[in-house]
């Protein structure tokens, strides 16, 4: 009897020191790192270049489907304007063509309707905000937007996406870039910014952003114009650079539905 309870104990003690170890977490699975998918994507207000004033939302959904993304930022997005259809909401009807989630951010007035960017998520969204980018009054320029969105990636685990389209004018996009840092500086959590900013990467605005952030690309493939492409202007960049990791960007050649190039990057949340 006295041997039996002695081989109990030993298989008890030995349990004991096999699970808890030294520190009680040697044994314990490391936490799985997160991979997202992030496109960027000027959609031209879904209007393919080649098909004169034809409206085409499903031929933008296609190329969202097909690269499976967890987000999206897109630009040039009509919301209700009569050359995209009164009634039409380019970025609800996106949104539920490719069963995703969406904030639209509206930038200017057109047509009887609104025009801006939009985000689209896989994740459901906790939280969203939109605000005006600045325009010199002397040099003027369009108006320009930034749509964002808190989500929930994993439990416990929150980041802030995020698109914008900046002006044409670089002393306009100067200043738009630092009002978007400013802006962001103290969120507090993980970000992605995508978008078409309207600067090449030796840009003046560029190389102020990379201060900043970290962009997926140095030497980004070009994004336009879709027929033999020659320079990159659409991006995606995160911060801080030691949550993320970037696996792979690549350039979607599509030349149908816009005049833009979509860009498609994996990252790794660390």
């Amino acid at each position: 009897m006295k041997q039996l309870i002695t081989l109990v104990l030993l298989l008890i003690s030995g349990h004991l020191f096999a699970t808890k170890g030294d520190g009680g977490s040697e044994n314990r699975p490391a936490k799985k790192a997160k991979t997202l998918t992030v496109m960027t994507y000027n959609i031209h207000h879904c209007n393919p270049p080649s098909a004169g004033a034809k409206i085409d939302v499903e031929a933008i959904a296609r190329v969202i489907r097909k690269e499976k993304p967890d987000f999206v930022a897109l630009q040039e997005v009509d919301v209700n304007t009569e050359r995209s259809g009164k009634g039409l909401n380019q970025a609800r009807e996106l949104a539920r063509l490719t069963g995703m989630n969406f904030f639209f951010s509206k930038a200017i007035d057109h047509q009887g309707g609104d025009y801006g960017v939009a985000v689209l998520s896989r994740f459901p969204i906790l939280d969203s905000t939109r605000f005006p980018l600045p325009v010199d009054p002397v040099i003027k320029g369009e108006p320009r937007t930034v749509a964002a969105v808190t989500v929930e990636i994993a439990k416990g685990r929150k980041v802030i996406f995020a698109s914008t389209h900046l002006d044409l004018k670089e002393p306009n996009r100067m200043t738009q870039s630092e009002l978007i840092v400013k802006h962001f500086e103290n969120a507090g959590l993980p970000m992605i910014l995508g978008g078409d900013f309207n600067a090449l990467s030796d840009s003046r605005v560029i190389q102020y952003l990379d201060q900043h952030f970290v962009r997926s690309c140095q030497a980004c493939a070009p994004t336009i114009p879709v027929e033999k492409p020659n320079r990159a202007i659409d991006f995606i960049m995160y911060k801080p650079g030691e949550t993320f990791k970037t696996l792979s960007t690549k350039v979607i050649d599509e030349q149908y539905a816009s005049d833009h190039l979509p860009v498609v990057v994996k990252v790794q949340v660390k």
